[in-house]
């Protein structure tokens, strides 16, 4: 079961337990209103009697009623909307009470009327749902960042580990690709193969050189992007189709401002992102490097005329393990964009994508304060 699966179960059954708390909470405070309508009831009822009192009346009973009152807030008005008198409130509220009335006739001429409201106990009761729902949450978002912050933590152990154990495994191999390659070149020094063998075996040290960045917190410097760029562009031309063209023109007139950056780790980035690029086209096509800036940033652009990726393919490029490839291990996009934001604090996003048109790419890094 996915994480967002779990979340989904949580929201549901948060979300159950608030709508039962709100419907047991309603029930609860209208049982509680309806008591105290009852007990309004009797409170007028004394208050009538000890108005019309006479010998036979038991007063101190109707007065144990009338001062028994020390939550609900009433108020008595007149025929004129005078208030004669008033308790558990201040007087110039009384007009704000919204139940009643309970007509109270005194006699033929005079008849008073009976307002009162909820008690404190029946309004904080009322908020008990919003309050549980406040609560409940502050707890999901508390879980959520705490889930998601481990899952991040792990994350970025497993880069780590995977990153400097593949380091590792290429070290012994290459160690000894170098010896023999250097044997091969004392024995046959006019050799043409062997020359572009070593160029092969640099090639593998300089990758296990960069997992041995990725697994470690990488040095940044200011450099210009240009030369970086130009390099992955030549290492990438002599490795495709020579029906696929590499159209870099628009970056003669850029001025290459300086970057904060690791040279070897972001060209690992732009050779990766060409290579998405040569694999989205099918045949005959272009890609398109584009170099822009404002006042903060320097943006890359690389762009293909390849198939394009539909909306929910979109949507997960970014996430490990994920590929729209035959074959692949849906590593390449998730680490670029790691070393891009992770490391050098800029931006690695998908600009566009429309299906039978083509993708476009885009890597932001802030100026170097002194480029």
């Amino acid at each position: 079961m996915s994480n967002r699966q779990i979340g989904t179960i949580v929201l549901v059954i948060a979300m159950i337990i608030v709508a039962i708390s709100v419907l047991f909470t309603n029930n609860l405070a209208r049982s509680l209103q309806a008591e105290e309508q009852k007990k309004m009831a009797i409170w007028a009822t004394a208050e009538q009697q000890l108005a019309s009192a006479d010998e036979n009346t038991d007063i101190e009973f109707c007065w144990s009623i009338i001062e028994g009152n020390t939550t609900i807030p009433v108020c008595i008005l007149d025929a004129e909307d005078k208030v004669t008198d008033f308790r558990n409130i201040e007087a110039d509220q009384a007009g704000k009470l919204k139940h009643g009335p309970i007509e109270l006739k005194i006699d033929e001429q005079n008849t008073l009327f009976i307002y009162w409201g909820d008690s404190n106990l029946l309004t904080r009761l009322r908020y008990v749902p919003y309050a549980q729902f406040a609560l409940i949450f502050i707890f999901m978002t508390i879980a959520v960042i705490t889930m998601l912050t481990g899952q991040r933590s792990e994350q970025n152990r497993l880069w780590v580990g995977l990153s400097k154990e593949t380091a590792h495994q290429l070290g012994t191999p290459i160690s000894s690709l170098h010896a023999w390659q250097q044997l091969l070149a004392d024995k046959y020094p006019n050799d043409e193969y062997v020359p572009q063998m070593k160029r092969d075996i640099d090639r593998l040290q300089m990758i296990a050189d960069r997992f041995q960045k990725i697994g470690s917190e990488p040095a940044l410097q200011s450099e210009n992007l240009i030369p970086v760029i130009q390099n992955a562009i030549t290492y990438m031309r002599a490795r495709i189709s020579n029906r696929i063209v590499i159209d870099d023109s628009s970056m003669n007139n850029a001025l290459g401002r300086n970057v904060q950056l690791n040279a070897p780790l972001m060209q690992w980035v732009i050779e990766n992102l060409l290579k998405n690029a040569v694999d989205a086209i099918s045949g005959k096509g272009v890609i398109t490097i584009q170099l822009h800036e404002n006042e903060h940033d320097v943006m890359l652009d690389i762009s293909d005329t390849g198939k394009g990726m539909d909306k929910k393919t979109q949507r997960r490029i970014f996430v490990p393990g994920f590929t729209s490839k035959q074959r692949g291990w849906g590593l390449g996009l998730p680490l670029a964009k790691r070393i891009v934001e992770q490391y050098h604090g800029g931006k690695l996003i998908l600009k566009h994508s429309q299906p039978g048109v083509g993708t476009t790419f885009r890597i932001v890094l802030k100026k170097a304060e002194n480029g």
